[in-house]
């Protein structure tokens, strides 16, 4: 609580000083689709914190049986819309809608979840533009606490698109040696015994 503070702290100064400098607000756009009770209430804590550093946040509940193209659009035009800087569409989203398409149609630059392929694929390369929010966060965590990562045997339980995986090459840029575990591992219990390291990204 005390890192995520800190950082609120800090950018709510960054976005003071751009007002000072007459430049415009930081804005985001949050997209959720349903009521998926976990889901409301991380959106309200996003929207919660935008309003605490300062950013404009425009707030996009939709219902659960809007289409792939209704959503698609809005997409499109958040892409266009020069007061938007972010688009954050929240998963998951009911069966009917390929998150994977849509994740794809938002522009690199404004995918501030960092799921979008272009921005995966830098991190993959050690050249990270726009990176996964949670595995982000815990290397933040990790680095506040002054431990020194470099040459840590770490592993990684579950190989999630969204935590598992970015998070197996968060570990990698660090300079640790990474062990990701999953469904078919044999010998979890031995892999994580012999870990100096375990980020649990599974259940």
């Amino acid at each position: 609580k005390a890192t995520a503070a800190s950082l609120r702290q800090q950018i709510a100064k960054r976005v003071a000083e751009r007002s000072q400098q007459g430049l415009r607000t930081p804005g985001l756009a949050v997209i959720l689709v349903g009521s998926d009770p976990a889901s409301q209430v991380y959106v309200s804590h996003k929207r919660k914190d935008c309003e605490e550093v300062g950013f404009i946040s425009q707030a996009y509940d939709l219902p659960a049986e809007t289409t792939q193209t209704a959503l698609t659009d809005l997409i499109d035009r958040l892409n266009e819309d020069a007061a938007v800087d972010g688009i954050l569409l929240q998963l998951p989203l009911p069966a009917h809608l390929d998150a994977s398409l849509l994740l794809e149609r938002i522009r690199p630059d404004k995918d501030v979840d960092g799921f979008h392929p272009y921005n995966v694929g830098r991190l993959a390369q050690r050249i990270p533009l726009l990176r996964p929010c949670t595995p982000k966060g815990i290397i933040t965590l990790l680095e506040s606490t002054g431990v020194d990562l470099y040459g840590l045997d770490a592993v990684v339980v579950g190989a999630s698109n969204i935590v598992g995986r970015p998070m197996a090459m968060e570990l990698l840029l660090a300079g640790c040696t990474v062990t990701v575990t999953h469904r078919f591992t044999k010998d979890l219990a031995g892999h994580v015994g012999r870990a100096d390291l375990v980020v649990v990204a599974a259940g």
